[in-house]
């Protein structure tokens, strides 16, 4: 029971350190001084019928045109007499209602006329945006005065002419992301439910576009304001004695010289109001943009930000290294959380040798080797201890120019998934060409011979075919090959491959792997294999890194964690995998889940899931034990010779 309310409070505790939409729109200075500048002015708006004001139609010859701060007139008069603050507040309610109930017209019939036009296709996409075509093919301002003329001068026809104009800017964009969407597999999984088009288009579609049509309104609304006033200037929108700010700002004009203030406090309001909706409506587009709630609106930089409290000290690498990682430590900072990815992580990679990093999906695998050169995201995470050498220069010290540099040149990456990697508008030659040109003054038809030539070195059959092909028109394992190439395209020193054999069939899998494993013999280069299956390791590795919650918990030979796993998550690692001939093994499943990387218990991390745990494990931090040479455990209680074969 003590657990339970622990772990529950705890929970409750997390959610309330997350960041809610309010606080990261707040976040944004810009986006929240917008906000309370158009709070204070709708609060004043609405609450003009109890205000203490004069009445805004009250003529008085007697006071006109009395300049700002006169007695009874803090903002004077205009050239009627009438009390300019009282007609202010006044205008601005009526120009904000009138705005945003234009926006809301436009919003629903543009984004019905988009939804259906999406989803349907064919002869309704056709019909309706042809419709839509139209309307666009008259400028916005001109068809609006059009409507208003043949309506007659008002402002509700004022209202109804811009919403017409803006439908067009709805429905477009909403169509485009409804035939996006409409091809999508969720879709065709609704439609063979038997769900009705309607059901699919308003339960289905709609939420996803949802968020685009609130952004697209918060950033119209200024522009529909803007467009009213502009009508109530000419005299079309709001007629006398109604007040709106654009019917001030024209009325105003005529004693523009000898009474600007008539003027100026109407356009001021214009621009005050327009400029704060303007800000957040661009606050809440990026609230709305999962790639932007990080914490931090910005969006991911260049390089991981590295913000290392200590410099090590000890810069000299071991002596067989091509790349020596130490210390490693990365943490994502979202809202009030620290993520600690990485929390300590050593790597050594030599020429010509396969270190290979195993471990369940989160144990910090990816974000350790996207660490080393600078490839993760920040904001969220950033490099916060550690270091990395690559032939003895150190990378979190090197220039932004210099890791620029040296990606692709010295240290390539394979990705897990080659659809996403490689660019789906250009060819894989043009790819492969830009890779090569990147770090070599070869000239075009050069490079193209040495892509070809690449492509023949990763078995691809007839490569100068393939380089005129887009990377949609080949397969899972012929597109893994081609980033395989890329990588060796300017004979890096270290590959890092990550789960580059995943998503691939047992075939294509063991070719990719044999091709990696000749190349790096072949070219001596370094291999940092990332996987999650030990028998992908026993294939291609020299040595095993084992990493769990963020750490290395056991490293050494490959024979040697195969043949007798110390740690005991190693040993459960191992049993999961399935060994031909042997159909009685059993395989010992890992019972509990990995602990998440924000509250990480005290102690041995693999605790709480672990059978020889002690209460011993969970007292403090478990160091590495170095059992020979080459041969570490993180571990008080390893695995004996004879518990290791159990």
């Amino acid at each position: 029971m003590a657990e339970t309310t622990a772990l529950s409070s705890g929970s409750k505790r997390s959610v309330g350190n997350r960041q809610s939409n309010l606080r990261l729109l707040m976040n944004n200075r810009l986006a929240a001084g917008g906000l309370v500048i158009l709070v204070a002015v709708v609060l004043i708006a609405l609450a003009a019928p109890i205000l203490p004001l004069a009445d805004p139609d009250v003529t008085d010859p007697v006071n006109r045109l009395l300049p700002a701060f006169s007695e009874g007139h803090l903002l004077g008069t205009d050239e009627l007499g009438r009390d300019l603050l009282s007609r202010l507040i006044w205008g601005t309610r009526v120009s904000l209602a009138v705005g945003l109930s234009a926006t809301v017209i436009a919003a629903f019939l543009g984004s019905l006329i988009g939804l259906v036009a999406g989803y349907a296709g064919g002869r309704t996409d056709a019909i309706l945006m042809r419709g839509i075509d139209m309307v666009m093919a008259f400028p916005y301002i001109l068809l609006a005065l059009a409507i208003v003329a043949v309506l007659g001068p008002g402002l509700l026809n004022a209202l109804y002419a811009i919403a017409v104009v803006n439908i067009p800017f709805f429905a477009r964009n909403i169509r485009g992301m409804a035939l996006g969407l409409s091809r999508r597999e969720f879709v065709d999984a609704a439609r063979l439910s038997g769900m009705s088009h309607v059901r699919i288009l308003f339960g289905e579609v709609l939420p996803n576009v949802l968020p685009v049509i609130i952004i697209t309104m918060s950033t119209t609304i200024g522009w529909m304001i803007l467009e009213t006033a502009g009508l109530s200037f000419l005299g079309l929108g709001a007629q006398p004695p109604q007040a709106d700010l654009g019917s001030m700002l024209g009325q105003g004009r005529k004693v523009l010289f000898t009474n600007p203030h008539v003027s100026i406090i109407p356009g001021l309001m214009i621009f005050v109001l327009v400029m704060s909706i303007n800000l957040l409506g661009d606050g809440v587009r990026d609230v709305l943009d999962p790639r932007l709630k990080s914490g931090s609106l910005t969006r991911p930089v260049a390089r991981t930000a590295v913000e290392r409290a200590v410099m090590p000290g000890d810069l000299t690498p071991h002596r067989d290294a091509i790349l020596d990682v130490r210390d490693l430590r990365t943490e994502f900072r979202i809202g009030g959380e620290i993520y600690k990815a990485v929390g300590g992580v050593d790597l050594r990679v030599g020429k010509g040798e396969c270190l290979g990093v195993v471990g369940e999906s989160g144990s910090g695998k990816s974000v350790s080797a996207m660490s080393i050169m600078g490839l993760a995201p920040t904001p969220p995470g950033r490099i916060v201890g550690g270091v990395a050498l690559l032939d003895g220069e150190d990378l979190f010290s090197a220039s932004d120019e210099r890791i620029r540099m040296l990606r692709g040149l010295s240290v390539s990456h394979v990705f897990q998934d080659p659809l996403s990697t490689l660019h789906p508008l250009f060819t894989v030659g043009n790819q492969l060409v830009e890779a090569i040109q990147a770090h070599s003054r070869m000239t075009g038809s050069e490079a193209r011979k040495k892509a070809e030539a690449l492509l023949r070195m990763v078995r691809i059959p007839n490569p100068a075919e393939r380089l005129k092909a887009y990377p949609h028109e080949l397969s899972g394992g012929m597109r893994q090959r081609v980033c395989i190439a890329m990588a060796l395209a300017n004979d890096a020193d270290v590959i890092i491959a990550d789960e580059p054999t995943t998503a691939l069939d047992v075939t294509v899998q063991a070719q990719i792997l044999s091709l990696l494993d000749r190349l790096r013999k072949d070219n001596d280069t370094g291999i940092l294999f990332i996987t999650h299956d030990f028998g992908v390791v026993s294939a291609i590795c020299d040595r095993v890194a084992v990493m769990y919650a963020g750490k290395v918990v056991e490293t050494g030979a490959t024979e040697e964690i195969l043949s007798q796993p110390a740690h005991p998550y190693t040993a459960k690692l191992i049993q999961c995998v399935p060994v031909l001939g042997e159909p009685e093994r059993r395989f010992g499943a890992i019972s509990g889940r990995p602990p998440v990387v924000n509250r990480l218990p005290d102690g041995c991390a693999f605790a709480p899931r672990c059978q020889k745990a002690t209460d011993e494990c969970r007292k403090t931090e478990i160091a590495m034990t170095e059992l020979s040479d080459g041969r570490a455990v993180r571990c008080i209680h390893p695995l004996s010779a004879r518990e290791a074969a159990a």
